[in-house]
């Protein structure tokens, strides 16, 4: 595609719980660099709905708190995360697949821990399996008549110990985040190296200011501060290859389809692991109620399965999450 943008979006899930992982997620659409500022859900009407419907055929990409509801299951935001991983390269027939296309030295973290430990779900988990291929299949096709096409997925998973050392290294969980925001960066850049680039990116807690810490992971750029307010921060960093507009916003997932994607992909593959976290645990416990990880059931869990992680002799530090 000539004279094209790729526009970015990173988003995160697991960021407060005590238990499971921290994902974080970039999602890239390569476009026509005249529709480089419009919004994708406009560009991309006919093939993607901003709206979750069970009588809408179109692909939804929205905030994935407002796509997934624990009590509706991960169907609706399985169907999204996996049609655009087919549109983009391949339906993934399982976890490990999933994880070799957006995060594949995830696979090797996880087998760490007792409850990841070959643990390889099948895809889709609830999604109608032909109905995600066709999805799939008609999105690529509605992209490529509108000179659009998906430009990669990636994806950082934390597990638990992994999430502990970094926090105990820094004594701050929002610079990990930051790092493994800025790690997503260098990812997308590296495989487009030549590409003008527009990152848009959820912004992380009350921070305003991220030139500094722009400026130490990528020192051969300059650097423009273009705004920094309570909503947006936004900056240019160019060098002679390529220019990139990096903006930090709030509730960046409902103003930018990148973003929402971002979330979704983040989502689903916390979702996924969390059931591999639980059925481990069901597996020594059968009567135990599964947790999503958040503090209050989070620690409800761990005090229902203390007894069984002194049996087995696990080191709490690999389990719980600090911070």
């Amino acid at each position: 595609m000539s004279a094209s943008a790729i526009i970015v979006g990173i988003d995160e899930a697991g960021y407060g719980p005590v238990l499971g992982p921290l994902v974080v997620s970039a999602s890239a659409f390569e476009v026509p660099l005249a529709s480089a500022a419009t919004d994708l859900w406009r560009l991309l009407k006919t093939c993607v709905a901003k709206k979750a419907s069970s009588r809408d055929a179109r692909v939804c990409i929205l905030d994935s708190k407002k796509l997934f509801k624990p009590t509706d299951g991960v169907g609706r935001l399985e169907r999204t995360v996996l049609s655009v991983t087919g549109a983009w390269q391949e339906v993934p027939p399982d976890l490990h697949q999933l994880l070799r296309l957006v995060a594949p030295d995830a696979i090797a973290k996880l087998q760490e821990y007792p409850w990841y430990h070959g643990a390889n779900p099948q895809l889709p988990r609830a999604a109608d399996a032909s109905g995600v291929n066709l999805a799939a299949t008609v999105l690529r096709r509605n992209m490529d008549s509108l000179g659009i096409r998906p430009a990669g997925l990636w994806s950082e998973v934390l597990p638990e110990g992994h999430y502990n050392r970094l926090v105990s290294g820094t004594q701050n969980k929002a610079v990990v985040l930051l790092g493994l925001t800025l790690r997503l960066i260098q990812r997308v850049s590296d495989a487009h190296p030549h590409s003008p680039i527009h990152f848009y990116i959820d912004k992380q807690g009350a921070r305003e200011h991220y030139a500094n810490p722009l400026l130490r992971a990528f020192e051969g750029r300059r650097l423009r501060v273009v705004l920094e307010d309570e909503t947006t921060s936004a900056y240019e960093l160019v060098n002679d290859a390529s220019h990139w507009r990096i903006s930090f916003h709030m509730s960046g997932e409902s103003k930018h389809l990148p973003v929402a994607m971002a979330s979704c992909l983040s989502k689903y593959l916390r979702e996924v692991i969390m059931e591999c976290f639980n059925d481990f645990w069901l597996g020594h416990i059968p009567a135990l109620k599964p947790t999503a990880g958040y503090y209050q059931d989070g620690m409800r869990f761990i005090n229902d399965i203390e007894e069984q992680v002194r049996v087995l002799g696990i080191d709490r530090k690999k389990l719980v999450r600090m911070r």
